[in-house]
């Protein structure tokens, strides 16, 4: 019974430093160096069944449900940031734009529907 309780008790101060450890890396996340933030919203009526499949240079970076969104950082220098839809059974057209990244800027993007188009709109 003893060992059963050690166990428990190492257990458990093992849970509770991850806990711990979890909790503080958002805030100690700093910008890699060279680097630009860019963010990408979901418009409000963007569609509550459908995900924003977001990718970077052509490699998908995340899938962002109702309430998420993209935040990322990029070395300095040309990009292409593409966003979709998915499921995407009418065949929507993905919206593409190019970015030009300079180090320490944010840049903030919401995807919009344009007709059967998905586009990324700059945010002021």
């Amino acid at each position: 019974m003893k060992r059963y309780s050690s166990i428990i008790h190492i257990l458990s101060l093992a849970c509770a430093c991850l806990i711990a450890g979890c909790a503080t890396q958002p805030g100690a996340a700093t910008a890699p160096p060279n680097s630009g933030h860019v963010l990408i919203y979901r418009v409000a009526n963007f569609g509550s069944d459908l995900s924003l499949v977001v990718s970077v240079d052509g490699k998908d970076v995340g899938s962002f449900t109702e309430g998420r969104n993209y935040s990322g950082y990029l070395s300095a220098g040309q990009h292409r940031l593409t966003a979709r839809v998915d499921p995407n059974p009418g065949g929507k057209r993905p919206g593409r734009k190019t970015l030009t990244v300079q180090a320490g800027q944010t840049y903030s993007y919401t995807a919009a529907w344009s007709g059967q188009k998905l586009v990324l709109v700059r945010n002021p």
